[in-house]
Formats: structure tokens, sequence, C-alpha cells
């Protein structure tokens, strides 16, 4: 029982410690706006771009941070109140559940202290995206990712022994 918080606890310290150190050293190292090429023939499509964002992902409402703050603490409470009914065999899902609330809270301490979210990994696919983004962002992602590939293939392993059946 223990084991399984002990799980979650260092999930999010894990998530929260690197991500606040990466963006720590990128608020060190790079002025806003400003671009760096660390491997260079990767520059046209991945770069690191220090900007900051208020809003949610693509800039979206770009004035409700103080919102995605709530909303962000609310998800790391529902997910920390739903933790314990995760199965035991369920063991992807504990760790992602680590990622999402890690990043998240990521996310809320930059809002917190900058008052708004500090990104800088900056993905380009010419003529079709470009955005920048940060570790807590991937953390979440990744993290949800997890959660649906571990439900889809929990649900499949339920239905193929009904369907043997038949």
């Amino acid at each position: 029982m223990v084991r399984k918080w002990v799980v979650l606890f260092v999930m999010i310290a894990l998530t929260l410690a690197v991500d606040q150190a990466t963006k720590r050293i990128i608020i060190a190292q790079l002025q806003l706006g400003e671009s760096v090429q660390p491997i260079p023939a990767l520059a046209p499509v991945f770069q690191l771009t220090r900007s900051e964002n208020t809003g949610a992902a693509f800039g979206f409402l770009a004035h409700a941070s103080d919102i995605f703050l709530i909303i962000a603490i609310i998800v790391v409470i529902a997910m920390i109140a739903f933790y314990p009914r995760i199965p035991a065999s369920a063991r992807i899902t504990r760790y992602a559940t680590g990622l999402v609330c890690g990043g998240a809270l990521g996310n809320a301490v930059d809002r917190i202290d900058h008052g708004a979210v500090i990104d800088f990994i900056h993905y380009t696919i010419p003529g079709v995206i470009s955005n920048v983004s940060n570790l807590a962002d991937h953390a979440i992602v990744f993290g949800v990712l997890l959660i649906l590939f571990e439900s889809w293939r929990t649900d499949s392993a339920k239905e193929a022994p009904a369907q043997s059946e038949v």
C-alpha cells in the first residue's frame, strides 16, 4: 500500500525537479525570444527558443493564466484522489499519473513564479506547425498516452476471452 504512494510521489518529484531545472537553465542562458540550435543538423525542425505562455497550448486563451493555474491544481487533486482506485495490475498508469501530476505542477509553479509558463522546446514542421513547449508539457502528454495505452491494452485483454467463447 505504501509502495504505490511512494511511486506516485517519486514520479511527481522527479518530473517537477527535472522540469524546473531545465527551465532555470534556459532562463539563465537565453533571453526571451532568443533561439539556439543545439544540434545544427536538426536546426530546421528542432531548436531551443525561450518563450513565455500565459495561456494554454498554442497560446490559446492567452490572458487566462490564473484559470489554468486553478485547473492544474484541481486536476492534480482529482488524480491523487483517484489514485487509490487504480488497480494493482495497472503499474504503467501509476507511473503515468505521476508524470501528469508532476507536469501540471511544473507549469503551475511557473505561473506562480513567473506569471507565465516557460517554454523552450521548439519543434517546426515547415508549412504545418511551429510549437514551443517544455518538459512539463511532454510529461503530461506522455503520461496521458501511457494511461490510454494501458486502458486500451486492458480492455483488449478482457474482450479476447469473451470473443473466444463465442
